[in-house]
């Protein structure tokens, strides 16, 4: 799987999870989406493992700070 697949499945992921269209894009974090806290960190996650059929560690999650960071994660995984 390539990096743009990866960011067109992670672009339903986010649609699904905010109920909102956002741009997925590699600079993107949790500062730039309103209602993005904790919570729905949690769901966001839970909802990316299930959809590329992977697993985060909790030291791994702990070090992503954006998108870009998230997908090159993935793409180690994939």
């Amino acid at each position: 799987m390539d990096e743009p697949q990866i960011y067109a499945r992670l672009a339903d992921t986010f649609q699904d999870v905010f109920d909102d269209p956002i741009k997925v894009t590699p600079e993107l974090s949790a500062y730039d989406v309103q209602g993005w806290d904790s919570l729905t960190h949690i769901r966001l996650l839970v909802t990316i493992e299930k959809a590329f059929k992977i697993r985060f560690s909790t030291s791994e999650i702990g070090r992503l700070e954006t998108v870009g960071d998230l997908v090159a994660l993935i793409n180690a995984k994939v």
